[in-house]
């Protein structure tokens, strides 16, 4: 970690602890702000705890999980936990190259998706401590995303439905988009 000066750890061995103190304190020593992913499932497999991450930078990590953690008191600070998950990006990519009828995913538009997910994120100054926003959010982040993606579709030149090319990408997931309702269940007897 010394000689490389790495910026992001992303883990995905399996192997609990594989981000230790030693590790994340020699990140932090060169980067003010490190991005500590432990994504290993189950949480008794996370490379690093949050607590521990945030405790070793004095609070100045960006951690995300793919487990749900607790949020990690700092102080007068309550950070929450992130939890890095492929769900953020997968249904608004999906939506919006449905919508654009493209006729490829382009590298412009898992950019594109990628970067909405980001700035949806930046947006709320709440959210300023997290790489992801809450899973609650997952429905705002999927309309965010699929609107960059008929963008992206269409500046790609791989969208085939006209009406992406002429109208706002808002108003065409306004008219997709769905949410489901569902009826009561009643207990019989």
């Amino acid at each position: 970690v010394v000689a490389h000066k790495p910026t992001v750890l992303i883990g995905l061995s399996g192997v609990a602890g594989a981000f230790d103190r030693e590790v994340v304190t020699a990140m932090h020593a060169a980067c003010p702000s490190p991005v500590v992913m432990p994504l290993s499932n189950p949480t008794s497999h996370s490379e690093a705890l949050p607590a521990d991450v945030l405790a070793w930078t004095n609070g100045a990590a960006l951690v995300a999980t793919g487990s749900p953690f607790a949020p990690v008191q700092l102080g007068d600070r309550v950070v929450e936990i992130g939890q890095g998950n492929n769900a953020f990006i997968f249904p608004g990519l999906g939506h919006g190259t449905l919508i654009a009828c493209a006729d490829a995913v382009t590298d412009g538009m898992v950019v594109a998706a990628a970067e909405a997910l980001a700035a949806f994120t930046r947006s709320r100054p709440r959210w300023a401590d997290r790489i992801y926003p809450p899973i609650a959010a997952m429905p705002d982040a999927a309309r965010a995303v699929a609107e960059a993606v008929i963008a992206a579709a269409v500046a790609d030149g791989v969208a085939a439905n006209p009406a992406a090319k002429v109208k706002p990408a808002a108003e065409l997931v306004d008219q997709a988009f769905w949410k489901p309702h569902y009826l009561q269940v009643v207990a019989a007897g």
